[in-house]
């Protein structure tokens, strides 16, 4: 493997590449991140060579210098991000993008696209409302208002292809802060830049950059945090998974920045396929001599190693991180110290996000200002979300900071889906973001600018990035007591308001869904979450009750007739919702009535029956008895 020295090796390898690449009559990428993965996408790669083969074509699965010419190359991607629509795959140059294919539709494709050069409309997305098919992502309104940068390559290269990486530009960044850029000059560019960390806290990278390297300790660290574990939450996973090189630049150039030699990447290992991208782009790169002793033939070093934490939230804190990869509990420290002062060993340790350092090679490449040019003054760039819940596209986005969730939800996302999953867009509640540590948009902020400065106004935050839509079918309780039992469980316990706060919380939800609840159980539940929230030591306490206050302050009159009608007004709270008979779905088969165990269903054959509330004991027998699904 040819190794890189000097800015001609960079070209070098791009030239061979590219000429490379131009043998090829077509090249078939299949979506290959974990959701695409999943749904068989390796199964349906195999089964496109197996079939293009049989037909007497010529396959690479990887780029070769010496390929024919009109070879095939088959070839996977990260996550493509379309997800409510995978597995994906795109041909080039024709400009398709073939939706929900499966392994039944590889001879149909072969035979009638590759040979014959005609379209299967089938499997082009269709639009929900209009019904018009769409070639490519262009024409597709989920692709076409959004701006992928971070993402770009992810769906565009492939991941386990480090020439590609090169001759999309990659490393060049890296190159020219090593060689041209004093470290000095790189925090600079970092601090003129706004980048802000996009792990949740939005604190100035470049500003974090500098006071590490301002420390006069000889030794230091980078380390990338990949310990992405909000529920609902697959950006950094989909990152280290498609553009895996894109961090290990970023990384670099940190390095370069404040001075360290050693990196460490900290993913957790449940995500195996990102963990295995990530050790191959690592190894590729030491064997290009982009990592290891003498990196671009500057004399300097820099080597990272890969620590897979077992998957505990709270490691996800920087002090936590730290004590995690020195091989201890997984438990944060008191402040100050910072990391940045005192971290990894005791040396001066700069913790950035998967994001946050994928976007350092591209500012680098082209600049603060015109970095500056997306985005809000004070969040500059763009930010990846996780879009998932009640719509319609679910699936990894990007956007720049300023855009509002109306477009993301229904211009993005393609709508808001009610209770049978049709399209309904009078049925948009609320959304979570932030997971865990964030709060409640409603209605009321569908035109509210996201980013990091207007959502801390109204007590939400950016945090990781996911977005959570709900419709009016969801209880907002429940909710709350789904996000309470997850901080719960992952508290590392270490202190008092946090391990005991927290359980006291997700009893005052237990006795509100179960119909115990009192008004004095809703004074009682705010008053401990805003002390846990002063009182805890690091940020997974400290935004614990978010999801409890902002659902309490937007949804007061769901949460009251929780407590004073004894009712659940969705009807999600088995304990506070009796069954109820649809008439229209009713067959009058009486199955129902003969399996209450108080008889409190009456009626005759073949009309609608009906239920006596003043008997109902909610015991759910009859919901299990009807076999038309006409009782909820």
């Amino acid at each position: 493997m040819q190794t890189v020295k000097s800015q001609q090796d960079l070209t070098l390898i791009k030239d061979s590449f590219d000429a490379a690449m131009e043998r090829y009559s077509r090249r078939i990428m299949l979506c290959a991140g974990t959701g695409c993965v999943a749904n068989g996408a390796i199964k349906i790669h195999d089964e496109l060579v197996k079939v293009l083969t049989a037909r007497g074509l010529t396959v690479h699965t990887e780029v070769k210098a010496n390929a024919p010419q009109d070879a095939i190359l088959v070839s996977t991607s990260g996550c493509q991000g379309f997800c409510q629509m995978g597995p994906l795959i795109t041909i080039e140059p024709d400009g398709l993008l073939y939706t929900l294919v499966k392994i039944e539709d590889v001879v149909e494709i072969v035979d009638q696209t590759i040979i014959d050069n005609d379209t299967i409309v089938r499997l082009l997305y269709t639009t929900p409302v209009e019904k018009r098919h769409c070639k490519g992502c262009d024409e597709i309104p989920f692709y076409a208002q959004q701006q992928r940068e971070v993402l770009n390559a992810c769906g565009r290269i492939d991941p386990q292809d480090i020439n590609e990486f090169i001759a999309d530009g990659g490393y060049q960044a890296a190159y020219n802060a090593l060689i041209k850029m004093t470290p000095e000059e790189t925090c600079k560019v970092m601090t003129d830049s706004g980048l802000r960390g996009r792990g949740g806290g939005g604190f100035p990278t470049g500003r974090k950059w500098d006071l590490a390297r301002k420390q006069a300790e000889p030794q230091k660290y980078i380390i990338c945090n990949g310990d992405e574990g909000d529920p609902g939450a697959f950006m950094d996973r989909s990152v280290l998974e498609g553009t895996p090189h894109s961090v290990i630049e970023g990384m670099i150039i940190g390095g370069h920045a404040i001075g360290a030699d050693k990196g460490y990447v900290y993913v957790r290992m449940e995500y195996p396929l990102a963990v295995a991208r990530l050790r191959k782009a690592v190894a590729d790169a030491k064997m290009k001599g982009i990592l290891g002793h003498d990196i671009f033939g500057t004399g300097k070093s820099f080597d990272i190693h890969i620590k897979e934490g077992a998957g505990a939230f709270v490691c996800g804190e920087a002090s936590a991180m730290v004590a995690s990869i020195e091989g201890h509990r997984g438990m944060p420290r008191p402040k100050p110290p910072r990391t940045a002062e005192k971290g990894l060993h005791g040396k001066p340790t700069v913790i950035n996000n998967v994001e946050t350092l994928a976007c350092v090679p591209m500012i680098i490449r082209n600049g603060a200002k015109a970095y500056r040019r997306t985005g809000t003054e004070n969040s500059p760039g763009t930010k990846s979300f996780a879009l998932t819940g009640h719509v319609v596209n679910t699936g990894l986005i990007e956007v720049p900071f300023g855009t509002t969730l109306r477009k993301i939800i229904f211009d993005i996302g393609g709508g808001v889906t009610n209770g049978q999953g049709n399209i309904d867009d009078k049925a948009f509640k609320a959304v979570q973001i932030g997971g865990p540590s964030g709060g409640c948009l409603t209605e009321a902020h569908l035109d509210l600018p996201l980013d990091f400065d207007s959502l801390i106004k109204i007590g939400a935050m950016v945090g990781s990035g996911g977005l959570v839509v709900m419709n009016q079918d969801t209880c907002m309780v429940k909710i709350a007591r789904f996000f309470m039992q997850f901080t719960q469980n992952e508290s590392c316990g270490k202190c008092v308001l946090c391990r005991e706060g927290t359980r006291q919380m997700l009893n005052l939800l237990d006795d509100i869904i179960e119909g115990r609840g009192t008004m004095r159980t809703l004074d009682l539940l705010k008053e401990l979450g805003h002390a846990v929230q002063k009182g805890s030591l690091c940020g997974l306490g400290k935004s614990a009750p978010n999801p409890i206050l902002s659902a309490m302050d937007l949804f007061t009159d769901e949460w009251e007739a929780h407590v004073i009608h004894k009712t659940c007004p969705t009807r999600q709270c088995k304990a506070l919702s009796k069954p109820f008979i649809d008439a229209d779905a009713c067959k009058g088969c009486g199955l129902c009535a003969k399996k209450c165990p108080v008889d409190a269903i009456s009626g005759q054959p073949r009309q609608p029956y009906v239920i006596d509330e003043a008997r109902c004991i909610s015991c759910g027998v009859c919901i299990d008895a009807c076999k038309f699904n006409a009782i909820t």
